[in-house]
């Protein structure tokens, strides 16, 4: 198959890459009936990304002349007698105004349909998006038979999971290897930081009193079996330095966690006063829920402290491995985490729901590590939309869609916490309605998925 360069200002350079088949064309009837057939229209309109309808309806359209192509067959029809060398001509136009992007030339765009119905190719190496001349026939014809807009498939969603799960391990990998050369610096004594002396010694066993005098292998060997290592204290002024700011790093702590103790007895007597004092049995009720550490109440103060420390971290800075860290650490169910990690990003957001959930997207994946806890974030979206104003109800079903897109949460999963939803004693909740179209728009994706 001949080839040629697509676009005429790219004809003399012979490293170009981008290529297309040589139109070739056959001259078909006699009479009125007499029609030109562009024999390999599929391979070029193959070549140049665009429908092979398009490439033949412009033709009509500039030679004034009807056109038609069947899907079928394949066979492309121009009514009348055309050279070869003008049907060219006119499909280098074509080229400059529907495949060439107009900022650098890349033939590797895409059309785009916008919402007020204007033509624009998107460049995919550049980025550029170029607005097309609706002046022109074909447009209408665009616009009428939309280009096929490709679809994500679920191979390329599940690299991207690959890929992402990959990166994961390599961080945990770093992280692990950090560690273990931190602890390989770490001092050893408590007088502070030490330098270690390699020395070697000779055992004294009576092995190597036999041993001959001229076996200097022998005596190679044993003195590496035997090596040792003797710490010292460093006694710099640096070395002291760090010393001092180690011990009053430690005494401060404990000055502050002394003063937060001290705070909180108070607390305890003035409330015992009260009911001494009161004498009622409905301040006595309010002390036993709050002496009892296994009363509601008292799990109500447990999940407030756990969203402040939350939010405490994320105040500092944290970044996102060293939250997931410090939600391995606590000493609560998965539920409590990721229900007090919710309420603490998201705390007081009424309008925005959707574009907080997108830019925080980050910690709720540190939180969601395994397939079942993807259920867990389900239903703190759940209880969160419950407690708040109704504009973050109104977001739900974008912020579901940010964290399907971020790969955060799985179709199955929303699925299952949708129907169960439906099924429990809230299947009347505004939530199971606002978030019943994105459903749909899930379904609708994976029956065409599986299809193809």
């Amino acid at each position: 198959m001949d080839l040629q360069n697509i676009g005429a200002g790219n004809r003399d350079d012979a490293f170009y890459r981008y290529k297309m088949p040589r139109m070739i064309t056959k001259i078909e009837g006699r009479g009125n009936g007499i029609k030109t057939n562009v024999v390999n229209m599929v391979d070029i309109a193959k070549a140049l990304a665009r429908p092979a309808s398009y490439t033949t309806k412009y033709f009509g359209c500039e030679l004034g002349a009807q056109s038609k192509f069947d899907e079928k067959t394949g066979v492309s029809l121009v009514n009348g007698a055309h050279e070869t060398a003008k049907l060219a001509g006119l499909l280098e136009n074509f080229i400059k105004k529907y495949v060439q992007c107009y900022g650098c030339g890349n033939p590797e765009t895409d059309i785009i349909i916008t919402k007020t119905q204007m033509l624009q190719l998107k460049c995919a190496a550049c980025g550029f998006v170029s607005d097309v001349d609706m002046r022109d026939k074909l447009t209408t014809f665009i616009i009428k038979n939309p280009p096929e807009q490709k679809k994500a498939s679920k191979d390329k969603k599940a690299m991207r999971r690959a890929e992402k799960e990959r990166l994961k391990e390599g961080e945990v990998a770093d992280e692990a290897l950090k560690k273990l050369k931190k602890k390989g610096a770490v001092n050893t004594s408590k007088d502070g930081p030490l330098k270690g002396v390699i020395t070697k010694k000779k055992s004294a066993s009576d092995d190597d009193n036999n041993n001959p005098a001229g076996s200097q292998a022998d005596d190679n060997e044993t003195a590496d079996e035997n090596d040792d290592v003797e710490w010292q204290t460093d006694t710099s002024v640096e070395a002291a330095r760090q010393r001092i700011q180690e011990q009053l790093s430690v005494a401060t702590a404990e000055m502050v966690m002394l003063s937060t103790t001290e705070e909180e007895k108070p607390k305890q007597t003035k409330k015992v006063g009260v009911i001494i004092h009161n004498g009622t049995k409905e301040t006595d009720q309010k002390v036993e829920a709050k002496g009892n550490g296994e009363n509601g109440k008292a799990k109500g103060n447990t999940h407030e402290k756990l969203v402040e420390e939350i939010q405490w971290n994320l105040k500092k800075g944290s970044t996102v491995s060293q939250v997931q860290s410090f939600l391995t650490s606590l000493n609560c169910t998965p539920g409590e985490i990721v229900n007090s990690l919710f309420e603490a990003l998201f705390q007081g957001v009424t309008k925005g729901f959707a574009k907080e959930v997108g830019k925080k997207q980050d910690y709720l994946a540190a939180a969601v590590q395994t397939k079942e806890s993807q259920l867990l974030l389900l239903m703190a979206i759940d209880d969160f939309c419950r407690k708040s104003k109704p504009d973050v109800v109104k977001e739900v079903a974008l912020a579901l869609k940010a964290l399907y897109d971020a790969d955060v949460l799985e179709e199955e999963y929303i699925f299952k916490w949708y129907e169960e939803g439906l099924a429990g004693t809230n299947k009347n909740s505004q939530i199971w309605k606002n978030i019943k179209p994105f459903i749909e728009w899930l379904q609708s994706a994976e029956s065409e998925s599986e299809s193809e």
